[in-house]
């Protein structure tokens, strides 16, 4: 009896000893690449394609576009041909800026 006893728990401590599966290449790729999605704020279509790429390891031609209108006209602001701009030629400058 004591030897049955023993030998349950025995095996039910090495079943929790196992430690965890570690995570393989592709599920690190997977999470890099949604961490730096989310970073540019790429979604719908841009979103999928950025992924496509990102996980096959080729270049991602989504630039970085900032969230909300704020965000981009301070960008736009930013842009050195911006602050040397003045009138109407800054008006199509800030409006082509903020459509991109």
């Amino acid at each position: 009896m004591r030897i049955a006893i023993c030998t349950a728990l025995c095996g039910l401590s090495l079943a929790f000893a196992v430690p965890a599966r570690a995570e393989n290449a592709q599920q690190t790729l997977m999470k890099t690449c949604n961490t730096e999605a989310k970073t540019k704020a790429v979604a719908g279509a841009a979103r999928k394609d950025f992924m496509s790429h990102c996980l096959r390891g080729e270049p991602t031609d989504a630039p970085a576009k900032p969230a909300t209108p704020q965000e981009r006209m301070k960008a736009c602001n930013a842009d050195p041909q911006a602050k040397t701009l003045k009138g109407d030629a800054r008006k199509a400058f800030m409006s082509s800026c903020l459509k991109k």
